[in-house]
């Protein structure tokens, strides 16, 4: 008897979880794709187990997934945790074939993550009320979003005993729990000392180890760190859409365009592959091209 969706899906995230290690977010993503791929039958009226399904079906629900969807991006998100999903049947011996081996992903072009300069970045800075409870705690998380190019996630988890002060290191936990040292600058490190004075009077503290916490003691969703972003950088006048990786990009870029090592900010930033943070060199060139029309004479 072959296995239901729900068994099925269970499997998956139990394989996700232990065997490959994938962050909450990523496991939830994954198996998001497949609760799709289990709706596109129940709202066709069709009865079939994962097992049961066959290519012409994957690429009936891609056509239908994509009238629901025309982000490119989102469909081949989609469509990378179908293939993990019939990977891991295939695995398990629970299918005799993979049906999503032959599936094209949609073309994408070449998106460039969006940038702040060092000027908007010290705007959004200044925006911050210092006189108010969470304006340290506020300031210090920009300087250390921005100062080590860290996610939202990497953020949120951050711990005290993460940071190694006379080494100049703070020790990150990324996406499948790999560890990396990235350097943090003197200015991340006096900000989040200031705020560590303010951390002091909170009258309960209930996640000890957690660097950023809100007023009732606890560590920061990341939703609070969309929100903080969102209201600084209004208040900046800045009209930019950005978020949290915006810093990181911002991080990155930067680093770059003043010559740093690919392999280095690779490093830093826990890219698995140096592919992935090749997209830089690309901010890189257009930053370039954009520089010698403005300034050069025969431009």
């Amino acid at each position: 008897m072959s296995l239901s969706w729900k068994q099925a899906a269970r499997n998956f995230e139990i394989y996700l979880r232990l065997e490959k290690s994938l962050s909450e977010n990523s496991i939830q993503a994954y198996l998001n794709d497949t609760g799709k791929l289990e709706n596109f039958f129940i709202e066709k009226g069709v009865e079939k187990s994962p097992a049961e399904v066959t290519y012409p079906d994957l690429k009936d629900f891609l056509g239908w997934y994509g009238a629901e969807s025309s982000n490119t991006r989102t469909q081949s998100r989609v469509l990378s945790g179908i293939r993990a999903f019939y990977k891991f049947l295939l695995i398990e011996g629970e299918t005799d074939d993979n049906p999503a081996i032959l599936l094209e992903s949609p073309k994408i072009g070449l998106k460039l993550p969006q940038v702040l300069s060092v000027a908007e970045i010290d705007m959004i800075v200044e925006a911050i009320d210092l006189s108010k409870p969470e304006g340290h705690r506020n300031k210090a998380i920009i300087e250390t979003l921005y100062g080590c190019g860290l996610r939202v996630s990497e953020l949120t988890n951050l711990h005290l005993t993460d940071i190694h002060r006379e080494e100049g290191y703070v020790l990150i936990t990324g996406k499948g729990n790999k560890q990396r040292m990235v350097p943090v600058s003197d200015k991340a490190l006096k900000e989040i000392d200031l705020y560590m004075t303010d951390r002091r009077r909170l009258t309960i503290i209930k996640d000890e180890n957690i660097v950023f916490l809100n007023r009732r003691g606890s560590g920061l969703t990341r939703a609070m760190i969309f929100s903080i972003i969102k209201d600084l950088a209004a208040k900046a006048g800045i009209r930019k859409k950005i978020s949290p990786h915006t810093f990181r990009h911002s991080f990155a870029t930067h680093l770059v365009e003043a010559g740093a090592d690919l392999r280095a900010v690779q490093e830093m930033l826990g890219h698995e592959s140096i592919l992935t943070t090749e997209i830089y060199t690309h901010i890189d060139r257009s930053y370039l091209r954009d520089t010698l029309i403005m300034f050069h004479p025969r431009s």
